[in-house]
Parts: structure tokens; sequence; C-alpha cells
């Protein structure tokens, strides 16, 4: 006859029943996580992956926006600042550049002195009308200034006004002066240096307007020196 301590079986079969939950597997084999894994998962203690960071948008952006467009500001939402371009001097397209004359060089141009200290009235006509492009006529203008030279004996407000037009048309300095004083105390020196400079730079007022367009029509038709036919 066996006599059974069913003490000792009882303790037998939990440690049993222990060592078989401990080594049981997280997964099962259809590859499902078994109710334990359920059961001892907490989101406090298991961090999420971080989204990933598009590292090459931001590059791409930067070197197209190099210090955010120049603006020193925060793109908003993702979006970067465009760049801002700024007009330096009102002066147009034109890049920035000198007078190719002094206020002083008047005899740089002999006849160009002479006529403008004799009839100061023709040597702005034809200024004004190149400058304008031919939207003012130079006889027009030319009265206007005699008109108020015998009247006001101050030709130089008006006259001044051509001066600025010349400086943002070419991107010249306001120099040695501020465009009224030039012409207030220098008006002929002013007129005689702003009429060689329109020369120099291919614009020929004593032609007038509709000149120059035809002198540069037939330079472009014109065919270039050295070809031969073959």
């Amino acid at each position: 006859m066996v006599v059974v301590d069913h003490k000792q079986s009882r303790k037998e079969l939990y440690e049993l029943h222990n060592e078989s939950w401990c080594n049981e597997p997280d997964l099962r084999p259809d590859q499902s996580p078994s109710p334990r894994m359920n059961n001892n998962f907490n989101p406090m203690f298991h961090a999420q992956p971080e989204p990933p960071v598009y590292e090459k948008q931001m590059v791409e952006t930067e070197q197209k926006y190099p210090n955010n467009g120049g603006m020193g500001g925060v793109p908003v939402m993702g979006i970067p600042a465009q760049p801002m371009y700024i007009n330096p001097g009102g002066m147009g397209n034109q890049p920035r550049s000198n007078w190719t004359s002094g206020l002083c060089d008047c005899m740089n141009d002999v006849e160009n002195a002479i006529i403008t200290c004799s009839f100061p009235f023709v040597t702005f006509g034809q200024i004004a009308e190149v400058t304008d492009e031919g939207t003012t006529s130079c006889g027009m203008s030319g009265m206007l200034y005699l008109f108020i030279c015998c009247l006001f004996m101050t030709p130089c407000v008006y006259s001044c006004t051509f001066r600025a037009k010349i400086r943002s048309k070419f991107g010249l300095p306001d120099a040695p002066a501020p465009d009224w004083i030039t012409h207030c105390f220098c008006e002929f020196c002013a007129l005689c240096q702003e009429y060689r400079e329109l020369k120099n730079r291919g614009l020929d007022p004593s032609i007038g307007w509709i000149g120059n367009v035809q002198r540069q029509q037939q330079e472009m038709m014109a065919p270039p020196m050295g070809q031969r036919m073959i």
C-alpha cells in the first residue's frame, strides 16, 4: 500500500506550474503576443519611436535660402521666408557707376561749352529730349526753359529734374552736391556735364532721340567687319 503525501504533491505541482509560466515565450507559434505580454505592457515604460527627420529636405532648403532668405525670421508652418530684394537709391536695374567726366571739365567739348554759355536753352532742350526718349521735344523743352528764365530767373528749378533722371537712368551718384544745388550755383557747368555724359554713353543729344534710334538700327544691321564670302 502506497501512501501519498498530498502536501508534497501540491508543492511539486505549484513549482512545476511556475517554472512553465516563466519559461513561456512572449510570442506564440503563430507570432501573436501572449496574454502575459499584453498584461505586462505599460506605455509609460515603452517609449514610442520618434518620427524621422527629413534632413535632406532641410539641407536643400538651407542651400536655397541661406540665412532664411536674409529676412532673419523663422519660417512659418515649415515654409522658408522668401528673400527680399532691395532697390538701392531708385537706380532701376542699372548698376552703380560714376560720371564719365567732372563738373568743371567743360573744355573737353569746346563747341558744346560755347553753345551752352551763349544759348543754354538749346543745350537743355537737347538733353531733355534724349533723356525722356523722345516724349519731350527739344523745342518745347527749350522754350519752357527760356520762359522760366525770363520770368523767374531760376531755370535751375526745372533743369535739375532732368539731372536726377540721368542719374537714375545710369546709376550715377548725387555728386558733387545735390542736383538742385549743382544747378543753382553751376548751371552752365551742370548742363555741359550732362550733355557729355549722354554723349559718352552712346546717346548724342545733338541729333535728337530719333537720330540716335536710327543710328543704333544701322549699327545692328551692318555686317561685322572682316567677313568674307567663301
